[in-house]
């Protein structure tokens, strides 16, 4: 059985903000998230696959900002119901993925340990 641990939306990234991705958009359902945990991640990667993580950006009509700082700073991405400030994050799927995750799950999520590294 994972074990699943609390953290914040916006400090997800890689495989875990993959697999709470694919948990709000896809497999919301309690009793299965850990039926899924291992095998999806090899073929679901939202948060750095055009394919997988673009039409999320229309699907959720999120509003997606650039960097500002000398086009050095993170990119932004929020929806009109999510977080007043957006989610920030190094590329725009980055930023996209928190925000849909804050979006369907809130502002911290519990994910399979074994995925934060």
């Amino acid at each position: 059985m994972a074990e699943f641990v609390e953290v914040k939306t916006q400090d997800l990234l890689g495989a875990a903000l993959d697999w709470a991705v694919g948990y709000a958009v896809r497999w919301h359902d309690p009793d299965s998230r850990e039926a899924w945990a291992h095998d999806w991640l090899r073929c679901y990667c939202p948060s750095t696959d055009w394919s997988d993580g673009g039409p999320l950006i229309e699907k959720y009509k999120l509003d997606i900002g650039a960097p500002m700082e000398n086009n050095n700073g993170p990119w932004n991405a929020a929806t009109e119901w999510g977080h007043p400030n957006g989610y920030k994050g190094e590329t725009p799927l980055i930023a996209a993925c928190s925000a849909i995750v804050a979006s369907v799950l809130g502002e911290d999520v519990s994910v399979p340990k074994e995925l934060l590294s």
